[in-house]
């Protein structure tokens, strides 16, 4: 069996663990500063703590660097004298290219840089994988590919194209969370109980996605339309939200987005 430990065991780091145990195919370590992350893995996917990085990175076949992006670095280079040709490197550290992950360990090993965004905490989210590394083979990215699949709906890009991912759907959540926000503010303004609210706004957003979904030839525009009646409530609301620039602000936000995920990348 062989073995995948993570440097860094909070959120994502944490939510990539958790997929990998549905696998039961690896045993799996970690090593984080932070005793209660550990001890919660331990209960969720039979994590098993490490003592240093060194020793985790001895013992593991697969290592997730799943740390901040200002100490990726010193981890790695703490860690670049006991690796091998046959161990992977996944890096998650928004910024760092896969070309600084190599140097920092010495080109010994093959890299995967990734994307991944919050709701796989869950099991529902969405991870960019990049193997631009030559020297993965292509049973090193089925491996790393059918790994990521289990928590995450899983695409292959090229590294520029993850500063879009970043922008688009690693940022995303917090724009969709915004939006929950709001509509369950104006729902105890409505007269809902906050309860009532978080619960309703989340299962319209749900419902409605699960919609979309099912309905895969029909564009998002048509879907709306089919809820405005001819001069009835929902477009009144549909246009005020037009008045207000709300369809011009999500784009803005997250082409903002892409131009600090290009400054990131380039070390700004």
């Amino acid at each position: 069996m062989k073995t995948f430990g993570s440097l860094g065991c909070g959120n994502m780091g944490g939510a990539i663990l958790n997929g990998v145990g549905k696998l039961n195919q690896f045993k799996i370590l970690g090593f984080d500063l932070y005793k209660a992350n550990l001890e919660k893995l331990n209960k969720s996917c039979g994590l098993i703590a490490s003592d240093s990085e060194i020793e985790l990175a001895k013992e593991s076949d697969i290592i997730l660097i799943a740390v901040k992006p200002d100490t990726v670095e010193a981890v790695v280079e703490k860690i670049a004298p006991y690796l091998t040709k046959d161990k992977i490197i996944v890096s998650l550290a928004a910024g760092v290219s896969l070309e600084r992950i190599k140097k920092y360990s010495n080109n010994v090993c093959p890299v995967v840089v990734i994307m991944p965004n919050t709701p796989a905490m869950v099991g529902k989210g969405c991870v960019a994988l990049c193997f631009d590394d030559p020297a993965l083979s292509e049973d090193m990215k089925k491996e790393i590919f059918e790994l990521f699949s289990a928590s995450s709906t899983t695409v292959v890009l090229k590294e520029p194209q993850l500063n879009e991912f970043s922008a688009l759907i690693g940022s995303g959540p917090a724009f969709v969370f915004l939006m929950l926000e709001a509509m369950v503010d104006v729902g105890i303004r409505l007269g809902f109980s906050y309860d009532q609210a978080k619960m309703l706004v989340e299962k319209l957003v749900e419902g409605s996605v699960n919609l979309a979904q099912a309905s895969p030839d029909i564009p998002h525009a048509k879907l709306r339309m089919n809820v405005c009646s001819p001069k009835g409530s929902s477009i009144e609301g549909v246009h005020a939200l037009e008045r207000n620039g709300v369809r011009s602000g999500i784009i803005d936000a997250i082409l903002e987005t892409h131009q600090r995920a290009m400054e990131m990348a380039s070390g700004k």
